[in-house]
């Protein structure tokens, strides 16, 4: 391959059936990732995950950490501070949807924490905590990640609120409609917070690596890195911040429209493009080679 695009074999076929009828789409699932950011000398570095080859969606591919929405994410009892849910639903371009809004932003922090090991919420409203590698936040991580407990529990036991205003909105993307596992995904940023550090608690995970957005991009670029059409897009957009500060502070003008990929049958070719991102179309030839 040219560049390090992840492209499974069977989209042709899955394509061609959604061109024909014979594939109905599924209904997209809402989740959350999030580009979690620290300062070095030589500029901002962003935390990246490597899906586990074995995985069936994106295997090998490096990613952020993130994940689907939990039911319980929109829960009315979660500790809030920073900018209001009716903010985040304008932001997110969910209207006046705050219970969604509320869902989305939850499931960004908690994803974090759970993935990366890095607490988005403080004690109060102008706190975050510190240190949170101890063995009792573990048995707690470990139990959001099982399910047993739900966020807006784990933050009352704590009595820690959710920092929202530690969250920048980025971008929005929704996985082809050809896809057995879809997602309508938001990308946010964010600043790794003093104190903390990451680590790989993700099971999907096989190696975790802090990079500079254009070396991560570079190395796409040669082959050398694996990504989705999302991961790469996003990279590039960060790599002209000189700081985790700058990009958050960015964040406030970026477009949220949600990208969707089209792909279209003719002449006995398929063409699948990103709308905005170029770079990612395919020409995928009458038995499934890209091109």
């Amino acid at each position: 391959m040219a560049n390090g695009q992840w492209y499974p074999p069977e989209w042709p076929d899955l394509i061609r059936g959604l061109a024909e009828g014979t594939l109905t789409p599924v209904t997209p699932k809402r989740a959350a990732t999030v580009m979690l950011l620290k300062d070095t000398d030589t500029g901002p570095v962003v935390h990246m995950l490597r899906r586990r080859a074995s995985m069936a969606f994106a295997g090998g591919a490096y990613a952020y950490p993130g994940g689907g929405v939990d039911p319980r994410d929109d829960d009315h009892l979660i500790r809030w501070a920073g900018p209001t849910r009716a903010w985040w639903a304008s932001r997110l371009g969910l209207g006046t949807d705050e219970t969604s809004a509320q869902a989305v932003v939850c499931a960004a922090v908690r994803e974090t924490y759970e993935e990366a090991g890095v607490l988005l919420a403080g004690p109060a409203a102008d706190s975050v905590v510190g240190d949170t590698t101890g063995d009792d936040w573990e048995a707690d991580r470990a139990a959001l990640v099982a399910r047993e407990l739900s966020f807006a529990e784990f933050l009352d036991r704590r009595g820690l609120v959710l920092r929202s205003d530690l969250l920048g909105a980025w971008a929005r993307w929704i996985t082809p409609e050809f896809e057995s596992r879809r997602y309508d995904t938001w990308f946010f940023v964010a600043a790794l917070p003093q104190g903390q550090r990451t680590r790989n608690a993700s099971t999907e995970a096989d190696r975790t690596v802090w990079i500079g957005p254009a070396d991560a991009a570079a190395a796409y670029d040669r082959g050398e890195l694996l990504m989705m059409p999302p991961t790469i897009a996003t990279l590039r957009a960060l790599a002209p911040y000189d700081s985790a500060s700058g990009a958050l502070a960015g964040a406030l003008e970026r477009d949220l429209a949600p990208v969707l990929a089209r792909a279209s049958l003719k002449d006995g070719e398929i063409v699948l493009a990103w709308p905005g991102h170029d770079e990612f179309t395919k020409h995928i030839r009458t038995g499934g080679t890209p091109g």
